[in-house]
């Protein structure tokens, strides 16, 4: 043991003088002139020193932190679950079946087409990787993304598209797609390539491919009458931004809570929320209590703190029918009745500014230029001179309007509408200025299914206040071309008119935007000055969300399950990076 530690001592004091001018070698002349000035100085002014040296050293740091963090750049980080809630219940999340807002939620979430609704309302692939056009404008051929693939990691392949599409024509099943499939031919050309062929162009189509796409190897066994009773129906496979993963029923068994996660296989890419909980509600009521207790994030329709908006394609007004009251088919008491409504009163007062006053019959963000609306002093005394100057004299004993060349009477006529606060508040307004014309008015309120049954399917009404869905296309053939008059046509003005017709069937069948755009005004202008129906307003979509969920872009809604057209980039959690580093899109 001794001897071990002498020998050590010998090889360290053998050494010593070769370390000491190793050591010597690699100090820097700046460093050893330092520590020799340091020496000198007292012990007082050495603190000192040290001190400074500390102050110095701390504010490099703070300041190369913070000039880091002016550079950095926040980017969407993974990560967060939102909780958003509704009224209603799922039955059917499911592309072909859905007929519910709480359906068209779930099945926007979990589903996917060859296109899809960007954040600003743009058509963008999506189970697609391309697609191209015949030059007739009749055959649309669609290339699959070669990674595309459904949510339990299955391939999507055309015989997938085939199938669903084929689906959807088959008038057992009873699709609400089945209008905009019928007559298009669906040909799988391949596994990756499917083409669709229709019998004459219709510029729109493209549109309908935003259909979620259904697997069929897990479909194909099951009886078209057993679609709406498969458990796949609330627990699907589909190629969506999102999966289920848990759902929870109440004693009676409806879904009360539904829980999705991220589907990391989706197309576009997996979504940075990794969940989202819906929670459904029987009454209104519930759904304030848990926003105010805070088990509830998110919903829409309510127009509170934190409330982002977007324009409806939606077109509400009184729809005239001349068929069942003669006293309609004249252009001046169209007119008139139409201008002695105060559309601000009814946009900003009954509906809460969340509302567009409208005279036209194309909803905002449309990119024409919607007809004004006209404003007056007095819109009663306004609607009343278009009256007297197209020989009409107004009768105070019989409180009716008398045209006595024509032998009519614009007397007390009944508005029918929907039992649904907006519209019974709209109706209320509507009712207040035109008894300020000196017309009574009575209104019945109907129950939703009662109403498109029993009143709109007959056209058994006098004047209907009602609301058309336009759509995204912008396609107004349904509701005013003269041909869809009757059920099941849309047109509940019975609306005709040769130029529009023709108008309408143009802006169908042509490519080129700019045209469909100068047909759609038109349109705009022919209809609004016909005045076929009192047109009010343009409703709000209304979304309150919370404040840190960010990445939200609304595009104009059709339907509410359109609030989730970019959700894929909605996230609550963010995370810094050098701008180099940002990913190209």
């Amino acid at each position: 043991m001794s001897s071990g530690s002498e020998y050590a001592r010998q090889v360290n004091e053998r050494f010593a003088p070769l370390r000491e001018k190793l050591a010597r070698s690699y100090r820097v002349a700046f460093f050893e002139r330092l520590e020799a000035h340091l020496a000198a100085l007292s012990k007082g002014d050495r603190a000192i020193v040290y001190a400074l040296a500390a102050i110095v050293v701390i504010a490099t740091t703070v300041g190369l932190y913070a000039l880091e963090q002016k550079l950095l750049v926040p980017i969407p980080a993974y990560g967060g679950t939102l909780v958003e809630g509704a009224v209603g219940s799922p039955r059917f999340v499911h592309p072909l079946l859905a007929i519910s807002d709480a359906d068209r939620d779930l099945t926007a979430l979990t589903y996917a087409g060859l296109m899809g609704i960007s954040g600003d309302g743009a058509l963008v692939s999506v189970i697609a990787e391309s697609y191209e056009i015949s030059p007739d404008g009749k055959t649309y051929t669609f290339t699959i993304r070669e990674d595309a693939a459904f949510s339990d990691g299955t391939s999507i392949t055309a015989d997938d598209v085939v199938f669903t599409v084929q689906k959807a024509q088959d008038p057992s099943l009873k699709s609400p797609e089945f209008a905009n499939w019928s007559g298009v031919t669906a040909l799988a050309e391949g596994t990756r390539t499917v083409s669709f062929t229709l019998a004459k162009p219709y510029a729109p189509f493209l549109e309908n491919t935003t259909l979620g796409i259904l697997p069929a190897r897990l479909w194909r066994g099951i009886p078209v009458e057993q679609f709406p009773f498969s458990a796949l129906t609330l627990e699907p496979v589909g190629a969506g931004p999102f999966k289920p993963a848990r759902i929870v029923r109440d004693a009676s068994g409806l879904v009360e809570n539904y829980a999705l996660v991220a589907n990391a296989r989706y197309p576009l890419g997996r979504p940075y929320l990794s969940s989202i909980k819906l929670r459904f509600f029987s009454r209104d009521e519930d759904l304030s209590k848990a926003l105010a207790n805070g088990s509830v994030d998110s919903t829409y329709g309510r127009p509170e703190g934190g409330t982002l908006t977007a324009p409806y394609a939606r077109v509400f007004g009184v729809f005239f029918n001349s068929s069942s009251n003669a006293v309609f088919a004249r252009l001046e008491v169209r007119k008139a009745l139409s201008l002695a409504l105060d559309r601000s009163i009814i946009a900003q007062q009954v509906l809460g500014g969340y509302a567009t006053p409208l005279i036209g019959p194309v909803p905002p963000g449309s990119d024409i230029t919607p007809t004004s609306v006209p404003s007056f002093a007095d819109q009663t005394a306004e609607a009343a001179r278009i009256l007297e100057n197209n020989g009409w004299r107004y009768d105070r004993a019989t409180r009716a309007w008398v045209q006595a060349s024509a032998k009519l009477s614009l007397e007390r006529f009944t508005v029918k509408t929907s039992n649904v606060p907006e519209l019974k508040a709209v109706a209320s307004a509507v009712k207040a200025d035109w008894e300020r014309l000196g017309i009574p008015i009575d209104i019945e309120l109907y129950e939703p299914g009662d109403l498109n049954q029993n009143v709109i399917r007959p056209r058994k009404y006098d004047a209907l206040l009602f609301g058309m869905v336009v759509g995204r296309d912008k396609d107004l053939y349904a509701f005013w071309s003269s041909q869809e008059r009757n059920d099941p046509g849309l047109n509940i003005a019975l609306y005709a008119n040769k130029t529009v017709d023709a108008l309408l069937e143009e802006a169908r069948q042509t490519s080129d935007p700019k045209e469909r755009l100068a047909d759609l005004q038109k349109i705009e202008d022919a209809i609004a000055a016909d005045y076929p129906a009192a047109f009010t307003h343009a409703p709000h979509f209304v979304y309150l969300v919370p404040t840190e969920l960010r990445g939200v872009a609304l595009p104009q809604i059709t339907t509410p399950s359109d609030r989730f057209a970019a959700v894929r980039e909605w996230h609550v959690r963010t995370e810094s990076v050098w701008p180099f580093f940002i990913p190209n899109p």
